[in-house]
């Protein structure tokens, strides 16, 4: 279960990798295709600053989470890891509700999902 939870932290800390870049970098390229029907398309240059303001925010859960692997002390990783992993399924619940529901799939539910293993690893 502990190799496990590492994989699932791995995994949602790479996504969040993904999103800084897409929200900060490729807001208006790649962002445009990912947000196709979400956000008019004219919307994207004007939005430039508040999606790479999102990004940076997705660049701290993805940060925090990578620092789990280099804790040492096990309790330590244990609270931070599940810290963190809260904040993800608090802001992937509040996207689903807020902005669309398809978040929640992409972004809690997985974070739910590990902490639930991280949880049974304990």
């Amino acid at each position: 279960m502990k190799t496990l939870s590492f994989v699932l932290i791995g995994i949602i800390a790479i996504e969040h990798l993904y999103i800084l870049w897409l929200e900060m970098f490729a807001w208006e390229t790649k962002g445009k295709e990912t947000f196709k029907g979400s956000l008019a398309p004219d919307l994207f240059t004007p939005t430039k600053k508040l999606a790479a303001n999102q990004g940076l925010y997705n660049g701290f859960l993805s940060a925090g989470l990578m620092w789990t692997f280099f804790i040492s002390d096990i309790n330590w990783q244990f609270n931070i890891s599940l810290f963190f992993l809260s904040c993800v399924l608090i802001a992937g619940i509040y996207g689903a509700i807020t902005a669309s529901k398809k978040i929640f799939f992409v972004q809690a539910l997985p974070a739910l999902i590990t902490i639930i293993v991280l949880l049974m690893s304990k």
